[in-house]
């Protein structure tokens, strides 16, 4: 049967950093706090050219380079980051196809928030195993959300760890390693309108882009809170599970856990739930969360770190209001 796998990956951040520090200066919330509850070292932060599409294409160049395939030879582009991009109503995969040089290659837009990386994995797979004219297929995803989330309104804290950067994955048709094996995707639409952007969110702060009509804020901070708590541990074990089932593993074969950068004690929870320690996992505190940048990301540091070793199993997830949680399971090797 035909494989897809990972040929190559690559990231890109800004060089400019706010630290916890910095935060406690603009936000009032204490340093540790910062540091050990939110688990924010420090995030990077975009500067006037490091546009979404253009750390997307930065990563995707360094992907492309691991690879070793001309960008010619990509048949598909897909673009799996931020919405608040370089412009409003616009196709950023386009852009970012330009921008690489893969001028043989369709691109198109999958969009689900910070739960896109496993789910846009699961698409290009379906894509690559589907037509056999198409060999390699490119995943670009950039954020710099950090730009909607105004320090002062206290609803939206739990979004200061939001930083800016981007993140590419480049699947190859017929690939013998680090092979795609399943995915498990799942939507509580009940809190589809629980974070939105709001005129009232911004106060005193003026939109980054004046086509946008204000800031992320949180409609019902309390439900929001409460049907979380409820639900969210159980669904990220559910698509965990189920992406590694439908690889045709089990749980105990899984050897690292690639996930969206959250507050600590929760990653500790859902670790502990699936049966895995820190060692086996690593924690974005010096990037914060970074969209569907997370996951590749955290490949690039648990290998590394000797986290990830050949043969190993691992599983990339993510949750992104909306709200969705998302995972998929690869066979590192």
């Amino acid at each position: 049967m035909t494989a897809v796998g990972i040929a190559g990956f690559g990231t890109f951040f800004p060089d400019a950093v706010e630290t916890a520090a910095d935060l406690t200066l603009r936000t009032g919330i204490p340093e540790a706090v910062l540091r050990e509850k939110m688990g924010i070292r420090q995030r990077h932060i975009a500067g006037p050219d490091d546009s979404v599409t253009a750390m997307a294409s930065q990563a995707s160049l360094r992907a492309l380079e691991m690879a070793g395939v001309p960008a010619g030879e990509i048949s598909a582009v897909i673009s799996h980051g931020s919405e608040h991009k370089d412009h409003l109503v616009w196709n950023a995969a386009a852009k970012i196809a330009h921008n690489v040089g893969a001028d043989n290659a369709y691109a198109f837009e999958v969009y689900a928030l910070c739960a896109g990386a496993p789910i846009a994995l699961n698409v290009a797979r379906g894509l690559l195993l589907a037509d056999p004219s198409v060999r390699y297929v490119l995943l670009a995803a950039g954020s710099r959300e950090n730009d909607l989330v105004n320090p002062a309104n206290e609803r939206a804290r739990f979004m200061l760890n939001f930083g800016a950067g981007g993140g590419a994955m480049l699947l190859e048709r017929g690939a013998m390693k680090n092979l795609v094996l399943g995915a498990s995707a799942l939507t509580d639409g009940t809190l589809s309108e629980s974070v939105i952007l709001t005129a009232s969110a911004a106060g005193d702060v003026p939109p980054p882009n004046p086509d946008l009509r204000g800031m992320l804020d949180v409609t019902n901070l309390q439900y929001m809170g409460e049907r979380l708590g409820a639900v969210s541990l159980e669904n990220f074990v559910r698509v965990i599970r189920e992406a590694v089932e439908r690889g045709g593993a089990r749980m105990e074969d899984v050897r690292f856990l690639g996930i969206t950068h959250m507050k600590r004690s929760f990653y500790l929870q859902i670790l502990e739930a699936i049966g895995l320690t820190p060692e086996q996992s690593v924690y974005l505190e010096d990037y914060g969360h970074v969209q569907s940048v997370d996951q590749v990301l955290a490949i690039e540091l648990g290998l590394a770190q000797g986290k990830i070793k050949p043969g190993d199993l691992i599983v990339l997830a993510g949750a992104g209001t909306g709200y969705t949680w998302s995972a998929a399971a690869v066979r590192w090797g």
